[in-house]
């Protein structure tokens, strides 16, 4: 399978590395584990999990970089990384063409559909003393 490069996506205060599985070797630089099927959207409780982790992550390491994995880096990774954008305040439009910039072919029509229909709480979207929007 020819699997793309890993590629990071940065925006406003957040750094992720989206990439295909990781190798023995790099496992363990991976904290969390939160499967879902192929080609679908996560659950709500994994949604949960990782924008937790992100809030924790980013406060406690500003611009550190999140490294996200699936299969091939196509579907599940880039869907958690649109959601932390629409979660900081991005129209998931915006979100999926600002990933594809970077992750051509990211995205199902499934996964498509369910990032249209997604409805951020704004868990990621604070603004700090200058007014800029800001992981807390």
């Amino acid at each position: 399978m020819n699997r793309p490069a890993p590629v990071e996506i940065t925006y406003e205060n957040m750094r992720f590395l989206i990439t295909h599985n990781p190798t023995n070797a790099t496992l363990n630089r991976f904290i969390e584990d939160w499967p879902f099927d192929d080609g679908a959207p996560p659950p709500n409780q994994i949604v949960d999990d990782w924008l937790n982790l992100l809030k924790s992550k980013f406060r406690e390491e500003p611009g550190c970089c999140i490294a996200v994995h699936c299969v091939a880096g196509l579907g599940r990774a880039p869907v958690l990384v649109a959601l932390a954008l629409i979660e900081c305040g991005m129209k998931y439009e915006d979100a999926v063409q600002f990933i594809r910039q970077k992750r051509r072919g990211a995205f199902n029509s499934k996964q498509l559909l369910y990032l249209e229909k997604y409805r951020p709480k704004m868990r990621l979207r604070f603004k700090d003393a200058n007014g800029h929007c800001c992981v807390q």
